[in-house]
């Protein structure tokens, strides 16, 4: 599905001139061919699924806001604003992110649901996060939700 999307949006970004949005679609649909060729070598499966292309989008634009942050200590903002537009092409295709409240909540429940009572089971909680909410959580601030709970 997120395929489809991601080639049709490519096309679609081609016809109209729109050098950011095909630059970008290009990068995504690089990445998910390497991270293809990689699933194929380790279990002799196929592409990987959405949930792992929600991954890598979310792991995309982490390392894009770092470097924009870079480039606006080093007063590039031409590049700052590439990378920008480049965070902004990549969320198109990712569902709607969950608000603090909403991952708080979300935190308490799966908190509640595995009876975490310590901070030993933090890696118990987020792989429940991670499964239930790929895409649509900011994993950084579950963390620090959860972290602030189990203590």
């Amino acid at each position: 599905m997120l395929r489809e999307r991601l080639t049709k949006a490519l096309k679609e970004a081609t016809l109209a001139k729109d050098t950011c949005a095909t630059a970008t679609s290009r990068l995504i649909l690089a990445a998910l061919k390497e991270r293809d060729i990689a699933a194929r070598g380790k279990d002799g499966g196929g592409e990987i699924g959405d949930d792992e292309i929600l991954s890598l989008f979310q792991i995309m634009i982490k390392k894009r806001k770092a470097t924009n942050e870079m480039y606006v200590k080093g007063n590039r903002q031409d590049l700052a604003d590439r990378e920008r537009d480049e965070i902004d092409v990549i969320r198109r295709f990712m569902p709607e992110q969950m608000g603090d409240a909403a991952i708080a909540e979300a935190v308490a429940a799966v908190i509640g649901e595995l009876g975490a009572g310590s901070l030993k089971e933090m890696g118990k909680v987020m792989a429940a996060l991670r499964e239930r909410y790929a895409g649509r959580m900011d994993f950084a601030k579950a963390s620090a939700v959860a972290k602030q709970k189990l203590a």
